[in-house]
Order: C-alpha cells, then sequence, then structure tokens
C-alpha cells in the first residue's frame, strides 16, 4: 500500500426495493425513503435513500479493496447531498472510487473516497482509517 494508490472503482444500483430492506434492517422507516408523497411534500425532489446505505456503499470500496473488513479503524463523512431514487427497475447509480491519502508511522492508513450520484459528489469528505 503506497500514497497515491487508486482502490477499484465501484458502480452501485440503489432501487426502492433495496430501501424497503435496508429499513427493515435499520429500523429507519422514515417516509422519505419509500413514501414519493411524502417526499415531495417535505421538499424533496422524489424518494431519497438512507444516508448510512449510501455511507455503508462508501464503506464497501474500501473493505472490497482490503479484502479484510476487520481492518477498518475508523470511517467519517457528512450527508451533503441526497441519492434520489426513482420508482423503476434501475434505481439510482452510486459511483464509488478511492484512493490511498496518507500513511502514517504507526501504519494507519487515511483512504480518501469520493461518492457519487448525477455526477455529484454526496458525502463530504468521507474519510477511511485501515491499518495498513
Amino acid at each position: 500500500m503506497n500514497v497515491g494508490d487508486e482502490l477499484p472503482p465501484l458502480e452501485v444500483r440503489v432501487t426502492r426495493d433495496q430501501l424497503v430492506r435496508y429499513a427493515g434492517a435499520s429500523l429507519d422507516f422514515n417516509p422519505i425513503h419509500w413514501n414519493q408523497r411524502f417526499a415531495t411534500e417535505v421538499g424533496l425532489p422524489d424518494v431519497i435513500a438512507h444516508g448510512m446505505l449510501t455511507m455503508a456503499l462508501a464503506g464497501r470500496v474500501a473493505t472490497d479493496w482490503l479484502g479484510d473488513p476487520g481492518r477498518l479503524v475508523d470511517f467519517s463523512a457528512r450527508f451533503t447531498r441526497p441519492v434520489v431514487v426513482p420508482d423503476d427497475d434501475e434505481g439510482a447509480l452510486v459511483e464509488l472510487s478511492g484512493k490511498v491519502g496518507a500513511i502514517s508511522e504507526d501504519g494507519i492508513a487515511r483512504l480518501d473516497l469520493v461518492v457519487k450520484f448525477d455526477g455529484k459528489t454526496v458525502l463530504g469528505k468521507p474519510q477511511v482509517l485501515v491499518r495498513a
């Protein structure tokens, strides 16, 4: 592992079916994640993916590359833009990538991730710390 190494990019389609399954697993049944009428009434363009689901997808690009999720030490990000999930079979395309941003003397590496939907970043400063 070296500073500048790029993680293999990942593309994931998020569908409304996945939102329902995630809601059941996380117990987050907020109607903005499944009810189009409610979502638009509160000012959203449509149903949106759970922020933690989006963050989990970002974590996946790191853990897939590491091969051992136990090496992940810390993960942080800010939710900056929603992933709007249409009511169709294709869903929303989330594009994920990253690179090694730094490696400390104690062997902890910082992975700088990029998470995009519709060409725009949806997580602010997503960073993963891993044992190198």
